[in-house]
């Protein structure tokens, strides 16, 4: 397939150098695509990966993935444009978060969700919300942890979590482990993870951790 990374930053990074190595077309999307991190990760990843503007990358690909920090969102995508992002599967990874390195990190306050806010602004683009509480290495390879660990995802299209689904099976995670949220509104649950998230990061010394569920 051909899929766009929006955002260039080691989250960005993660997810486009896996989907390179799945063999589909990836573009990064960022505001200057010739920043000297791009070129040379451009350079490693090889003849399926480059990089353009947010727009570039939104027109060129079915699936996208916002991989831009939280607070900064909703610029990179109006940036892509509406008529860009129409029609198309949006996978929100990003967490709404001010200060990532503060301890507790601030999650922007409001009613809804950052995954809401986008559905809400692109009401033409179908937004699934995953990812955003694990690692990005752990994104691409949950076997980095051990047992059974699970990621969410929350939209209000079934067509477009059904295809999301595919994608995270191709990055390693079983059927089982894929827990659906249901609506768009499940992303609030899954962003308020993110101040547990950091502060067990600090308590383990490390990021290779997810939670699981216990259920009769």
């Amino acid at each position: 397939m051909r899929i766009s990374v929006l955002g260039s930053g080691i989250v960005g990074r993660t997810l486009a150098a896996r989907l390179v190595d799945l063999r589909h077309r990836v573009v990064i999307g960022t505001r200057d695509p010739g920043r000297p991190h791009i070129t040379r990760w451009l350079r490693s990843a090889g003849e399926l990966a480059r990089a353009g503007t947010y727009a570039e990358a939104a027109r060129s690909a079915s699936i996208v993935l916002n991989a831009t920090p939280g607070t900064a969102t909703l610029d990179a995508l109006h940036a892509a444009g509406a008529a860009a992002l129409a029609g198309k599967v949006l996978v929100d990874v990003a967490n709404p978060v001010g200060d990532p390195a503060a301890d507790p990190p601030r999650l922007r306050t409001g009613d809804r969700s950052l995954g809401e806010d986008i559905q809400a602004a692109f009401t033409q683009t179908r937004v699934v919300k995953a990812l955003n509480t694990v690692s990005p290495s752990v994104m691409v390879n949950p076997k980095r942890v051990p047992g059974d660990h699970v990621a969410f995802l929350a939209g209000d299209s079934r067509q477009a979590k059904t295809m999301v689904t595919g994608l995270l099976r191709e990055f390693g995670w079983p059927p089982h482990a894929i827990v659906d949220l249901g609506d768009i509104t499940g992303a609030r649950s899954m962003e308020m993870l993110f101040p547990l998230r950091q502060r067990l990061s600090r308590s383990l010394g490390h990021t290779n951790f997810n939670l699981g569920i216990l259920h009769a």
